[in-house]
């Protein structure tokens, strides 16, 4: 298929927000509303990075790539309440069920939404003229780490508020 629209911010915008309310709302039931950056950080960058470690709170970043005419890479950050409050939407599991079976569970759950975010979002930009693959979902975990760019690749990140808690789409593009 030809490409028929360019990479603009307002592409990779629209089909985020697309993207996250579409999988937030099916999945969770939650509706995530889109912010302006300077909403997003509210006098605190967040995701907190090059925080030190102890005044960070802990971030779980789901992110998945995607390959074809257009490359790039989408993480989605949740602090450490959303992502378990969506991993016990996603698997109606009880707080102390979640407890019991651990990390690896909202890892595995974290990973799925953010599998399904991105292939919505990867869906739009097929849409406009650039196929692609996905690549398997990975998690990051931790409370002080920083995500850096590639020369020549484009940065956007999106700041979403759902259920009381801070999302983040951080998209880096690097189309051919």
């Amino acid at each position: 298929m030809p490409v028929t629209e360019a990479i603009t911010e307002t592409l990779v915008r629209d089909n985020i927000k697309r993207a996250v309310t579409d999988v937030f709302k099916t999945m969770l039931g939650q509706d995530p509303l889109l912010l302006t950056a300077s909403e997003g950080v509210q006098n605190q960058p967040w995701p907190p990075f090059g925080q030190s470690p102890e005044n960070a709170p802990p971030i779980i970043a789901g992110t998945v790539g995607f390959l074809g005419d257009v490359n790039g890479m989408l993480y989605l950050y949740l602090d450490l309440a959303l992502a378990q409050m969506a991993t016990s939407q996603l698997l109606g599991m009880t707080e102390q069920a979640l407890d019991t079976a651990g990390d690896e569970v909202v890892n595995d759950a974290i990973g799925e939404l953010t599998n399904m975010t991105v292939g919505s979002f990867k869906n739009g930009l097929c849409d406009a003229g650039y196929p692609c693959k996905l690549t398997i979902p990975s998690i990051l975990r931790g409370n002080n780490f920083t995500i850096e760019p590639m020369s020549s690749t484009t940065r956007q990140t999106y700041y979403f508020r759902c259920a009381g808690q801070r999302l983040v789409a951080d998209i880096f593009i690097k189309s051919e």
